[in-house]
């Protein structure tokens, strides 16, 4: 590096940094690049020729195809979980199965390397929740936690002292698909009243 090379901003590098935390904290990532790691050993391994000295030792089997499929579809729901995080369960799923399917078929799911990473990301992105559902307190509605209402300890039902009662849809001008009149909105949660 001489004197006349021009420094990088180191501004820019820490914004990079950071847009990629935000963009990786947004969707199930590690799962992704589990479930897309896992794909490669499950290709590689059937296909694999080891040398030894003169000898070829070929690793290639019947179901060589069968691998080469299994390997390229976690690869592309690896890269569905980071893309469309909408199909994080059907994509965990589909990963969890053919992990499986890849003992038999492809030597055993590439040596249970391939397996392994498959099987933990698609347990991982079936667990995955988004961020604004994974803040929530356990054990508080959806609603309130939204609202800043929390119910207080030991009393069910009632919010903190001095706490704002979220509105209700009714009062927000907000119009209901339900036509049975029994939404939390209007307070019946699905129990009729008689009279």
């Amino acid at each position: 590096m001489s004197a006349e090379t021009p420094v990088a901003d180191s501004g820019q590098f820490t914004r990079r940094r950071q847009q990629f935390r935000a963009w990786r904290g947004d969707r199930p990532f590690w799962a992704g690049l589990y479930v897309l790691l896992s794909g490669f050993p499950i290709i590689y391994f059937p296909y694999y020729h080891l040398q030894l000295g003169h000898l070829t030792l070929a690793m290639a089997t019947t179901a060589g195809s069968g691998s080469l499929i299994i390997g390229v579809l976690l690869i592309v729901l690896g890269i569905s979980l980071w893309f469309q995080k909408h199909v994080r369960t059907f994509a965990g799923v589909a990963a969890i199965l053919l992990a499986l399917v890849s003992l038999p078929v492809s030597n055993f799911g590439g040596f249970i390397v391939g397996f392994l990473l498959a099987l933990v990301g698609g347990a991982m992105a079936v667990s995955w929740a988004p961020a604004s559902a994974a803040k929530q307190a356990p054990g508080v509605p959806a609603q309130a936690s939204e609202a800043g209402t929390v119910p207080a300890e030991g009393v069910p039902g009632e919010g903190a002292a001095g706490a704002v009662p979220p509105p209700r849809a009714a009062d927000a001008g907000i119009e209901s698909n339900d036509l049975s009149g029994t939404s939390p909105a209007n307070e019946a949660n699905g129990r009729h009243s008689a009279g």
